[in-house]
Protein backbone atom coordinates (compact mmCIF):
# COMPACT_ATOMS: atom_id res chain seq x y z
CA UNK A 1 0.00 0.00 0.00
CA UNK A 2 1.11 3.52 -0.79
CA UNK A 3 -0.47 6.34 1.21
CA UNK A 4 -0.14 10.08 1.73
CA UNK A 5 -0.02 11.34 5.31
CA UNK A 6 -0.97 14.88 6.32
CA UNK A 7 0.61 15.18 9.77
CA UNK A 8 0.47 17.98 12.33
CA UNK A 9 4.05 19.12 13.05
CA UNK A 10 4.80 21.43 15.97
CA UNK A 11 8.27 21.94 17.41
CA UNK A 12 7.13 22.89 20.92
CA UNK A 13 4.22 24.30 22.91
CA UNK A 14 4.97 27.84 21.71
CA UNK A 15 5.24 26.98 18.01
CA UNK A 16 2.13 27.70 15.86
CA UNK A 17 2.45 24.33 14.09
CA UNK A 18 1.38 23.30 10.59
CA UNK A 19 0.28 20.34 8.48
CA UNK A 20 3.07 18.58 6.55
CA UNK A 21 2.65 15.90 3.86
CA UNK A 22 4.68 12.68 3.88
CA UNK A 23 4.53 9.63 1.61
CA UNK A 24 4.01 6.27 3.32
CA UNK A 25 5.14 3.62 0.83
CA UNK A 26 5.29 -0.15 1.01
CA UNK A 27 2.84 -0.34 3.90
CA UNK A 28 1.69 -3.86 4.77
CA UNK A 29 -2.07 -4.12 5.45
CA UNK A 30 -1.46 -6.18 8.62
CA UNK A 31 0.60 -3.39 10.19
CA UNK A 32 -0.94 -1.42 13.02
CA UNK A 33 -1.32 2.33 12.57
CA UNK A 34 1.63 2.98 14.90
CA UNK A 35 3.80 0.47 13.06
CA UNK A 36 3.03 2.39 9.89
CA UNK A 37 4.21 5.60 11.61
CA UNK A 38 7.37 3.76 12.70
CA UNK A 39 8.09 2.92 9.06
CA UNK A 40 7.57 6.54 8.02
CA UNK A 41 9.86 7.71 10.84
CA UNK A 42 12.60 5.27 9.78
CA UNK A 43 12.49 6.86 6.34
CA UNK A 44 12.67 10.39 7.81
CA UNK A 45 15.62 9.46 10.03
CA UNK A 46 17.44 7.88 7.06
CA UNK A 47 17.09 11.22 5.23
CA UNK A 48 18.34 13.17 8.24
CA UNK A 49 14.94 14.66 9.00
CA UNK A 50 13.20 14.97 12.35
CA UNK A 51 10.90 11.99 13.05
CA UNK A 52 7.24 12.51 13.90
CA UNK A 53 6.75 12.58 17.68
CA UNK A 54 3.83 10.55 18.99
CA UNK A 55 2.99 8.75 22.24
CA UNK A 56 2.82 4.97 22.62
CA UNK A 57 3.61 2.37 25.24
CA UNK A 58 1.83 -0.99 25.51
CA UNK A 59 0.59 -1.14 21.90
CA UNK A 60 -2.05 -3.58 23.14
CA UNK A 61 -4.95 -1.21 23.76
CA UNK A 62 -4.37 -1.05 27.52
CA UNK A 63 -2.33 2.04 28.40
CA UNK A 64 -4.29 4.72 26.52
CA UNK A 65 -1.25 6.74 25.41
CA UNK A 66 -1.74 6.33 21.63
CA UNK A 67 -3.82 9.48 21.36
CA UNK A 68 -4.35 10.50 17.73
CA UNK A 69 -7.16 12.06 15.74
CA UNK A 70 -7.21 10.20 12.42
CA UNK A 71 -9.24 11.70 9.58
CA UNK A 72 -11.12 13.80 12.10
CA UNK A 73 -12.06 10.92 14.43
CA UNK A 74 -10.35 10.06 17.72
CA UNK A 75 -8.54 6.70 17.41
CA UNK A 76 -9.61 6.39 13.76
CA UNK A 77 -13.27 5.46 14.05
CA UNK A 78 -13.19 1.68 14.46
CA UNK A 79 -15.54 0.74 17.32
CA UNK A 80 -13.80 -0.23 20.56
CA UNK A 81 -10.33 0.23 19.06
CA UNK A 82 -7.29 2.26 20.08
CA UNK A 83 -4.79 3.61 17.54
CA UNK A 84 -2.33 0.83 18.29
CA UNK A 85 -5.06 -1.75 17.53
CA UNK A 86 -6.12 -0.01 14.31
CA UNK A 87 -4.75 -1.93 11.32
CA UNK A 88 -3.86 -0.53 7.93
CA UNK A 89 -6.23 -2.98 6.20
CA UNK A 90 -9.01 -0.53 7.13
CA UNK A 91 -7.48 1.94 4.65
CA UNK A 92 -7.17 1.73 0.87
CA UNK A 93 -4.16 2.09 -1.39
CA UNK A 94 -3.79 5.75 -2.37
CA UNK A 95 -5.67 7.11 0.64
CA UNK A 96 -4.79 10.49 2.10
CA UNK A 97 -4.77 10.23 5.91
CA UNK A 98 -4.86 13.30 8.15
CA UNK A 99 -3.26 12.83 11.59
CA UNK A 100 -3.63 15.37 14.41
CA UNK A 101 -3.17 15.49 18.20
CA UNK A 102 -6.04 15.83 20.68
CA UNK A 103 -7.50 19.35 20.43
CA UNK A 104 -8.55 20.61 23.85
CA UNK A 105 -7.57 23.37 26.27
CA UNK A 106 -6.99 20.74 28.94
CA UNK A 107 -4.58 18.83 26.66
CA UNK A 108 -2.00 21.37 25.42
CA UNK A 109 0.20 20.18 22.54
CA UNK A 110 3.82 19.64 23.59
CA UNK A 111 5.26 18.55 20.26
CA UNK A 112 3.79 17.21 17.01
CA UNK A 113 1.19 14.62 18.07
CA UNK A 114 2.13 14.59 21.77
CA UNK A 115 -0.16 16.34 24.24
CA UNK A 116 0.11 16.94 27.97
CA UNK A 117 -2.66 14.88 29.59
CA UNK A 118 -1.53 15.56 33.13
CA UNK A 119 -4.95 17.11 33.78
CA UNK A 120 -6.39 13.59 34.02
CA UNK A 121 -3.75 12.66 36.59
CA UNK A 122 -4.62 15.69 38.69
CA UNK A 123 -8.33 14.85 38.55
CA UNK A 124 -7.62 11.33 39.82
CA UNK A 125 -5.29 12.69 42.50
CA UNK A 126 -8.11 14.94 43.73
CA UNK A 127 -10.29 11.99 44.71
CA UNK A 128 -10.12 8.95 42.47
CA UNK A 129 -8.88 6.61 45.16
CA UNK A 130 -9.84 4.93 48.45
CA UNK A 131 -7.96 6.16 51.53
CA UNK A 132 -10.01 4.47 54.27
CA UNK A 133 -8.40 1.52 56.01
CA UNK A 134 -10.22 -1.66 54.98
CA UNK A 135 -7.82 -3.99 56.78
CA UNK A 136 -5.79 -6.70 55.10
CA UNK A 137 -6.65 -8.38 51.82
CA UNK A 138 -8.72 -11.14 53.48
CA UNK A 139 -10.78 -8.48 55.31
CA UNK A 140 -11.48 -6.52 52.14
CA UNK A 141 -12.34 -9.68 50.23
CA UNK A 142 -14.79 -10.66 52.97
CA UNK A 143 -17.05 -7.72 52.12
CA UNK A 144 -19.93 -9.04 50.01
CA UNK A 145 -20.44 -7.36 46.62
CA UNK A 146 -23.36 -8.32 44.41
CA UNK A 147 -22.69 -9.60 40.90
CA UNK A 148 -24.60 -6.64 39.43
CA UNK A 149 -22.47 -4.11 41.36
CA UNK A 150 -19.17 -5.86 40.67
CA UNK A 151 -19.92 -6.12 36.94
CA UNK A 152 -20.87 -2.45 36.76
CA UNK A 153 -17.76 -1.45 38.71
CA UNK A 154 -15.61 -3.44 36.28
CA UNK A 155 -17.32 -1.81 33.29
CA UNK A 156 -16.41 1.63 34.67
CA UNK A 157 -12.89 0.53 35.64
CA UNK A 158 -12.24 -0.42 32.00
CA UNK A 159 -11.54 3.27 31.26
CA UNK A 160 -7.89 3.66 30.24
CA UNK A 161 -7.83 7.45 30.48
CA UNK A 162 -6.84 7.98 26.85
CA UNK A 163 -8.81 11.22 26.48
CA UNK A 164 -10.66 10.31 23.28
CA UNK A 165 -13.90 11.42 24.96
CA UNK A 166 -12.44 14.92 25.38
CA UNK A 167 -11.08 15.03 21.83
CA UNK A 168 -14.44 14.03 20.34
CA UNK A 169 -16.61 16.37 22.41
CA UNK A 170 -17.53 19.73 20.88
CA UNK A 171 -17.11 21.22 24.37
CA UNK A 172 -13.94 19.26 25.21
CA UNK A 173 -15.79 17.78 28.19
CA UNK A 174 -14.10 15.21 30.44
CA UNK A 175 -17.38 14.02 31.91
CA UNK A 176 -17.16 10.44 30.62
CA UNK A 177 -13.67 9.97 32.07
CA UNK A 178 -14.57 11.49 35.45
CA UNK A 179 -17.87 9.61 35.53
CA UNK A 180 -16.10 6.30 34.97
CA UNK A 181 -13.65 6.94 37.81
CA UNK A 182 -16.38 8.16 40.19
CA UNK A 183 -18.80 5.35 39.33
CA UNK A 184 -16.20 2.63 39.61
CA UNK A 185 -15.53 3.36 43.28
CA UNK A 186 -19.09 4.39 44.14
CA UNK A 187 -20.30 0.88 43.24
CA UNK A 188 -18.06 -0.80 45.81
CA UNK A 189 -18.56 -0.86 49.60
CA UNK A 190 -14.95 0.23 50.15
CA UNK A 191 -15.59 3.37 48.09
CA UNK A 192 -18.90 4.42 49.59
CA UNK A 193 -17.34 5.99 52.73
CA UNK A 194 -15.77 8.83 50.71
CA UNK A 195 -18.28 8.97 47.86
CA UNK A 196 -19.58 12.51 48.47
CA UNK A 197 -16.17 14.11 48.95
CA UNK A 198 -14.77 12.18 46.01
CA UNK A 199 -17.30 13.36 43.44
CA UNK A 200 -17.23 17.01 44.56
CA UNK A 201 -13.42 17.12 44.53
CA UNK A 202 -13.11 15.46 41.13
CA UNK A 203 -15.78 17.61 39.48
CA UNK A 204 -14.18 20.73 40.97
CA UNK A 205 -10.75 19.73 39.63
CA UNK A 206 -12.26 18.94 36.23
CA UNK A 207 -13.58 22.51 36.06
CA UNK A 208 -10.22 23.94 37.21
CA UNK A 209 -8.48 22.10 34.36
CA UNK A 210 -10.64 23.92 31.80
CA UNK A 211 -12.72 21.07 30.42
CA UNK A 212 -16.13 22.02 29.02
CA UNK A 213 -19.65 21.03 30.01
CA UNK A 214 -21.42 17.89 28.85
CA UNK A 215 -24.36 18.33 26.47
CA UNK A 216 -24.93 14.56 26.09
CA UNK A 217 -24.34 14.32 22.34
CA UNK A 218 -22.92 10.81 22.75
CA UNK A 219 -19.76 11.53 20.74
CA UNK A 220 -17.62 10.49 23.73
CA UNK A 221 -19.24 7.06 23.98
CA UNK A 222 -18.97 6.59 20.20
CA UNK A 223 -15.16 6.96 20.15
CA UNK A 224 -14.32 5.41 23.53
CA UNK A 225 -12.03 2.43 22.84
CA UNK A 226 -13.41 0.66 25.92
CA UNK A 227 -17.03 1.59 25.07
CA UNK A 228 -17.71 3.26 28.42
CA UNK A 229 -21.45 3.93 28.62
CA UNK A 230 -23.11 7.33 28.96
CA UNK A 231 -25.03 5.72 31.84
CA UNK A 232 -22.04 6.47 34.04
CA UNK A 233 -22.46 10.20 33.44
CA UNK A 234 -26.00 9.88 34.75
CA UNK A 235 -24.69 8.00 37.78
CA UNK A 236 -22.07 10.67 38.46
CA UNK A 237 -24.75 13.37 38.26
CA UNK A 238 -26.74 11.46 40.86
CA UNK A 239 -23.65 11.14 43.05
CA UNK A 240 -22.97 14.86 42.70
CA UNK A 241 -26.59 15.76 43.48
CA UNK A 242 -26.46 13.59 46.60
CA UNK A 243 -23.25 15.31 47.70
CA UNK A 244 -24.78 18.76 47.23
CA UNK A 245 -27.87 17.81 49.24
CA UNK A 246 -25.58 16.63 52.04
CA UNK A 247 -23.78 19.95 51.95
CA UNK A 248 -20.42 18.53 50.85
CA UNK A 249 -18.05 21.18 49.47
Amino acid sequence: MNLTLRVWRQKNAGDPGRMVEYPATGIIPDMSFLEMLDVVNEGLIAKGEEPIAFDSDCREGICGTCSLVINGIAHGGQRGTTCCQLHMRFFKDGDVITIEPWRAKGFPVLRDLVTDRGAFDRIVQSGGFISVNTGGTPDANALPVSKVDSDRAMDAAACIGCGACVAACKNASAMLFVAAKVSHLAQLPQGKVERTQRVTNMVKQMDVEGFGNCTVTGSCEAVCPKEISLDFIAQMNREYGRAILKGTK
